[in-house]
């Protein structure tokens, strides 16, 4: 009985990791319904593990129910600057973090991924380089409830998406993680909080751009 409920436990966490995948990466734009038997055809399995991983992305805020089953949950620009505020004071304390406690392989693998940055120009290639150093950084403070909390903000930051685009300029990105990093090397926690805010900061005003552009008659 026990291998029977750690089964279907496995399934259903497998099933929430697709559809969470899914929600990240637009595959279901904010507004849109999601029912069980449309998922459980979509990724061929039945619908209790679909149904299950539904109520926990729920519960995660990516999704709210409705009367016809579940919906994509629509923010507006202040609640997703509201989540960007809070995305923006826990990383700069992850970054202080990863000053002080990284490791030398931490830095090898920073040091790799920006060096990979550098030398790629396909916007898919930059934000994947991008989004895996961010990660990176994170491990790199060993602070396993912090990067827990980060990874849902970028879960829910991630589902809205504004209809127009504000591009920063080029290979800003990677000066502002040089910096990051330099402060990171040089176990200075409080210049790596610094630059990592500014970092953020930066980007939550493309964000702001973006929905200013948006908006309706811009």
């Amino acid at each position: 009985m026990g291998e029977i409920t750690e089964a279907a436990g496995d399934l259903t966490s497998l099933q929430y990791e697709r559809l969470r995948s899914d929600l990240v990466a637009g595959e279901f734009p904010p507004g849109a319904v999601l029912l069980e038997t449309t998922l459980s055809t979509r990724y061929g399995v039945s619908r209790t593990p679909v149904r299950e991983a539904l109520g926990r992305l729920a519960q995660d805020g990516l999704l709210e129910r409705s009367r016809r089953g579940f919906t994509v949950r629509q923010r507006s620009p202040e609640e997703n600057l509201e989540i960007y505020y809070a995305r923006i004071a826990l990383e700069s304390t992850s970054a202080a973090l990863a000053a002080e406690r990284h490791t030398e392989f931490d830095l090898a693998r920073l040091t790799h991924l920006l060096e990979q940055r550098r030398v790629v120009s396909e916007e898919s290639d930059i934000g994947r380089l991008n989004r895996a150093w961010h990660a990176a950084l994170r491990g790199a403070a060993h602070n396993r409830t912090i990067d827990e909390l980060l990874d849902r903000l970028d879960g829910l930051l991630a589902v809205y998406r504004p209809g127009y685009t504000v591009q920063a300029e080029p290979d800003r990105d990677t000066v502002e993680h040089e910096r990051v990093l330099d402060a990171v090397r040089e176990r200075d926690a409080d210049g790596a909080h610094r630059a990592m805010s500014a970092h953020l900061r930066h980007g939550r005003d493309l964000r702001i751009q973006a929905f200013l552009r948006d908006a309706p008659g811009a």
